[in-house]
């Protein structure tokens, strides 16, 4: 197989594609759309497009349950303007249903509607029958969408696909090719519900958290149409504020590995759609995003190289090793060309690129973080930065560990290809090892960041520190003095772990954005970390507290967040923190690692 021939094969059946609604069923390869939607009687509202995660008081919201990735099954709940509906579906290679039921007296306050057409300028048309809307596709397709006790008088709804409209003081079903009751519709639901439960049990104690996770990234996987492909953003809300959909480096990656044990499909399509947006000087950008928009200035974590190592452990295809290599190859050449200081330590940095794009910072301090991920890290406060170089001037712990991560993958990788440049990755993960001696500090017990021009350690520190233990020369006496830093309840250790920054640090109380919360993916790779070390204990307790912190606010709201506080573990209602990002589900990716149903990354690759 290649990857052409994967987006191909992805692209066919009903599910929830388009990024503007979830409530918006697309048939691919047609692109057909059934869209649900809804007019206030009273104030004469009209809610179109329906996203998870809406911060307005008078916006929808919407609490998602369980769902498949194939869309063969979706459930949630959904608030607007006082009245609570459900709203179920259950799909197969060709027909859908749908069951929207009242949850309260205000629903009957609401009209709902339903409307059909072609996305993307994709060829067709939709057309209003008697009993139906009929859509008919340019290669001769045909699909009837029905919907009880509907009629078309309604014409004020701003819509321009073909609608019927129907009243909510009761259940309304939507099915397509056959006109269905209620009760019909309710069973075929019903029973892809069961099916849907089914496909979790397997996980025992965490079928809960990994059912979570999954929905996490399904909801947020969409139809791409300038790359004619599928994938999954972070999530909806980021897609339309960057004008259609954009890709981060490390999230995306992550993305993969959490796909990668319920859909081999999505989790390649993730690893290639990141890593397709590749620049012309070789590196994955920070971001990629529609029109061609993505960070020329600035790369973003180097997971990539262990993303496909595992995606391999796990499914054995060469041939997703063949296609991805020589990228791999050329962003870790980058780095050491571009990051890399003479003691072997990395530095984050931006090179200043002319671009037709001015949104985000170049060639400056600001980008230099943001090229961390920690886009505001107090541990980068002050941190000079060199515009020569593009350089902020400070040896990076979690770089450089990551850096030998990425070499020590690649290098399997190449094994495994038999391709000659092995020799040279494995001397650029022999220089960064050899660097990261350069930031133990004897006296606190730990790798500390390095101020470049002052020459002083650090003790500014994060879960970043802990990445250490990526490089083989870090000895077992050094680990067991690191893991004392994770339970000292002055740094890290507490009911909620692990904090960005440490608790006693000045900027630990601001609780914003990097400054003191909690990340998904700093405890992940905080976890991969302890686990090269050995450090049992320490794994047990920070996976016991990653799905206790996922699962907290996931059971009261549905909501899988970018980041949580370091206080009280909950989101909301912090504005800085997406309430539907899919990378939270990293939380629970932790535990299942723990508990043996996801292959450790640390192991020998055979």
């Amino acid at each position: 197989m290649t990857y052409e021939e994967l987006r191909v094969s992805m692209l066919h059946g009903f599910n929830t594609f388009d990024t503007y609604s979830v409530l918006s069923h697309v048939l691919m390869p047609e692109g057909f759309a059934i869209k649900v939607g809804f007019k206030h009687r009273v104030d004469q509202s009209v809610l179109r497009n329906s996203l998870i995660g809406r911060f307005g008081e008078q916006e929808e919201h919407i609490k998602p349950g369980m769902r498949t990735v194939d869309g063969a099954y979706t459930e949630l709940e959904l608030e607007y303007r006082g009245a609570r509906l459900s709203v179920r579906s259950a799909a197969t290679e060709h027909d859908q249903v749908i069951l929207v039921e009242p949850l309260n007296d205000e629903c009957r306050k609401l009209v709902l509607y339903m409307e059909c057409g072609f996305l993307w300028n994709f060829p067709g048309a939709a057309y209003v029958r008697e009993d139906c809307v009929e859509g008919i596709a340019e290669n001769g397709t045909k699909i009837r969408a029905y919907l009880t006790n509907s009629d078309t008088r309604e014409l004020h709804l701003g819509s321009m696909g073909a609608v019927r409209v129907s009243d909510i003081n009761e259940p309304a079903a939507i099915s397509t090719g056959l006109a269905r009751s209620v009760a019909e519709v309710r069973e075929i639901i019903e029973a892809a519900r069961v099916r849907a439960e089914e496909s979790t049990k397997s996980y025992g104690k965490l079928s809960e958290a990994y059912s979570a996770m999954r929905t996490g990234y399904a909801w947020n996987t969409i139809y791409e149409p300038e790359n004619c492909r599928l994938c999954s953003p972070v999530s909806r809300i980021w897609n339309i504020n960057w004008g259609g959909y954009v890709l981060f480096d490390w999230d995306t990656f992550f993305c993969a590995l959490m796909a990668a044990p319920e859909s081999r499909e999505i989790a390649y399509a993730n690893a290639f759609g990141i890593l397709h947006e590749v620049t012309d000087h070789g590196f994955i950008p920070n971001f990629g995003g529609s029109a061609g928009y993505k960070s020329f200035d600035r790369s973003q974590p180097p997971v990539g190289s262990m993303t496909f190592r595992e995606l391999y452990r796990r499914f054995g295809e060469r041939w997703i090793l063949e296609e991805s290599f020589d990228t791999l190859l050329s962003w870790n050449r980058w780095f050491e060309k571009a990051r890399m200081q003479a003691d072997g330590t990395l530095c984050w940095g931006s090179n200043y690129e002319e671009s037709p794009f001015d949104r985000f910072d170049s060639g400056n301090h600001q980008a230099a973080m943001y090229e961390s991920g920690l886009d505001n890290s107090p541990m980068y406060d002050d941190i000079p930065y060199d515009e020569s170089t593009g350089l902020m001037k400070m040896a990076d712990v979690g770089l450089t560990g990551l850096y030998c991560m990425d070499c020590e993958a690649l290098a399997d990788i190449a094994r495994i290809l038999g391709r000659p440049e092995r020799d040279e990755i494995e001397a650029r993960g022999r220089r960064a090892d050899a660097g990261m001696q350069t930031l133990w500090d004897e006296e606190f017990g730990f790798f500390c960041n390095r101020n470049e021009v002052t020459g002083e350690l650090s003790h500014r520190i994060g879960p970043t520190n802990f990445y250490a233990a990526f490089c083989p020369s870090v000895t077992a006496e050094q680990n067991e003095r690191v893991c004392r830093h994770y339970f000292n309840p002055e740094e890290f250790h507490g009911e909620f772990v692990i904090p960005t920054i440490a608790r006693n640090d000045p900027a630990y109380p601001d609780q914003m954005y990097w400054r003191g919360r909690i990340w998904a993916p700093t405890n992940f790779l905080a976890y991969l970390a302890f686990r090269r070390m050995g450090a049992k204990e320490v794994c047990a307790d920070l996976a016991k507290r990653s799905e206790a912190l996922f699962l907290q606010e996931w059971r009261a709201h549905g909501h899988i967040h970018e980041n949580y506080s370091g206080d009280d573990g909950w989101g909301c209602p912090n504005p800085r923190s997406d309430k539907f990002y899919h990378w939270g589900g990293l939380l629970s990716l932790i535990a299942l690692i723990e508990e043996g149903y996801v292959p450790a990354p640390e192991q020998p690759l055979e």
